[in-house]
């Protein structure tokens, strides 16, 4: 009996692989981008929701550059109804917060596995504009983006020095479900810390949200 053992654990094994989704199975290895590190691909051209071609060098403002990973239907992103505002409607006020402080924002949909879906180019207008985005929404072509930051979620955060090199990375604030009831705003203090000139007392939160759908 024991001779047929290798054979069921490996079925067992081929089975459970069949059935995790494909983004599961095709996440990036590489780690987040290290604080202080430069922003890789800085130069790449991507195409924004207005059929403009920009890159992060050029989209950076006097102070530095705020990236956020994110996407069209994640409920971190969107909300869930009754249970969560999800954080897309804290997007306008955070690019506010941050043209006050210096500071520009961009988005960058990297999710390409559903580039004939839900995050196709033309469903990243129609979102950006019923979103009322105040900011580019940047296609990533073949997630290249993403995989040169180690990003992993929707939404993911980094934030530049006008260097742009990175002095945050992580999540927006700690309550996906409700702005009100927000008591840590990691983003804001770090964006406050950035345009005084003084060092990111936190530099570090772990993202929360939907992994990013590499192909």
């Amino acid at each position: 009996m024991n001779r047929f053992l290798p054979f069921l654990l490996a079925f067992v094994a081929f089975v459970g692989l069949a059935f995790l989704p494909a983004n599961e199975l095709n996440v990036d290895p590489r780690p987040e981008l290290a604080i202080g590190a430069a922003a890789p691909l800085a130069d790449q051209a991507m195409k924004n929701v207005d059929g403009a071609m920009m890159s992060l060098a050029s989209s950076k403002g006097e102070k530095g550059l705020l990236v956020v990973f994110s996407c069209n239907t994640c409920p971190f992103v969107v909300g869930n109804g009754e249970k969560s505002e999800g954080w897309e409607g804290r997007y306008n006020d955070i690019a506010k917060f941050a043209a006050r402080n210096g500071v520009k924002m961009v988005l960058v949909n990297s999710n390409e596995a559903k580039r004939s879906g839900d995050d196709s180019f033309d469903a990243m207008v129609r979102h950006a504009a019923e979103q009322r985005y105040a900011m580019p929404y940047l296609l990533d072509e073949k997630h290249k983006l993403a995989d040169a930051f180690g990003a992993t979620k929707t939404p993911h955060v980094f934030l530049f020095d006008a260097s742009l090199k990175l002095v945050y990375r992580g999540a927006i604030d700690d309550n996906v479900s409700r702005a009100k009831e927000v008591k840590e705003h990691y983003l804001r203090n770090a964006l406050t810390q950035l345009s005084k000139g003084a060092p990111v007392t936190q530099p570090e939160t772990p993202a929360m949200g939907c992994s990013i759908k590499r192909q």
